[in-house]
């Protein structure tokens, strides 16, 4: 009976420790380095790999433990590689370290960055980008006093006091009265305090005055011959100088804001650019609301081609500015 015993015994043993073995290799994690490098939309960050896996069955969770470095896709400096909003996954990331939302103040991406939040699975995140903002303590800033919702597209951001949409204010010009536009503002005691007005308007119903300062830095070059310029006036990146509430009323969607996308709309900003390079389209922009040029600088300077033969093309660089003003 002993010997029955034991021989019963060891397939026992031995298929457990098979099944042991076969265990420990199926649940053996992917072979990802401790610092990962990511490359979304062209943002290049560096973070360690528990912080990305740090929310269960997200994506960027299934896509470090549950796949091979091998199958991700990478860029041609071997990062990962993710195509999506380089700017907002700041955010995600910061959320992924601990687990909570800090943004800005009057940040006015956040429908966005609830957008990219679906898109890498993170439901808590999703769940508090869409809860309705709650004021903090004290008192709110001065131009956010007495203020009224924006609704819609991001966040409930509070706007000045008499502002509406944009698009209120088209769809009242093409012919469709807006009550908006007619009804006046309350304050706390019931009177009127006058007109809803856009960001870009003064309370006499005209549009505010200021300034736009653009800048660009131009090359070209003259051959020997002095009549035919090769890359005349080659422009690498059209420059936006002033306020922001201007700039966006003035360039729109042509405006390039990737470099200072948290700047509020009173507040001024020099790193905004624009997404075309023709000089002309900047100036009919700005004619079109109503801007007309004050002031120009240029500065320039002229190298020759080659440092060895002076007789070649020489090359000329110049930085110039322009500076419109609406009355």
């Amino acid at each position: 009976m002993a010997l029955a015993d034991s021989t019963r015994g060891l397939p026992n043993g031995g298929g457990g420790g098979g099944g042991s073995g076969s265990s420990s290799s199926s649940a053996e994690p992917p072979l990802f380095p401790d610092i990962v490098e990511l490359n979304v939309g062209g943002q290049v960050y560096v973070t360690r790999r528990c912080t990305v896996v740090s929310v269960p069955e997200s994506l960027l969770w299934r896509m470090f433990t549950q796949q091979q470095p091998q199958e991700l896709a990478r860029d041609s400096k071997g990062r990962f590689f993710l195509d999506r909003d380089g700017f907002l996954f700041r955010y995600i990331l910061d959320y992924l370290r601990d687990l909570q939302l800090v943004l800005p103040d009057y940040f006015p991406e956040r429908s966005r960055l609830q957008r990219e939040a679906e898109y890498f699975e993170l439901p808590e995140l999703v769940r508090r980008l869409g809860a309705p903002q709650q004021p903090g303590p004290g008192p709110p800033p001065p131009h956010s006093r007495r203020g009224v919702h924006k609704e819609g597209s991001l966040g409930d951001e509070l706007l000045p006091l008499g502002c509406v949409e944009p698009e209120q204010q088209e769809g009242a010009s093409a012919g469709a009265p807006s009550p908006t536009l007619e009804l006046a503002s309350r304050s706390p005691s019931g009177g009127a305090v006058g007109p809803l007005l856009t960001p870009s308007q003064s309370l006499d119903g005209s549009r505010r005055s200021g300034y736009i300062t653009i800048g660009y830095r131009g090359s070209y070059t003259i051959g020997r011959d002095a009549q035919a310029d090769a890359k005349f006036r080659r422009v690498a990146r059209i420059t936006v100088c002033g306020k922001t509430s201007l700039a966006k009323e003035v360039f729109g969607d042509t405006l390039n804001e990737s470099r200072d996308p948290d700047r509020p709309p009173e507040r001024y900003t020099s790193r905004y650019y624009l997404k075309f390079n023709f000089l002309e389209q900047a100036f009919d922009k700005l004619s079109e609301s109503g801007f007309h040029m004050v002031a120009c600088s240029s500065t320039g300077t002229c190298a020759f081609a080659s440092s060895t033969d002076q007789s070649e093309d020489k090359i000329w660089t110049s930085y110039t500015e322009y500076v419109f003003c609406r009355e």
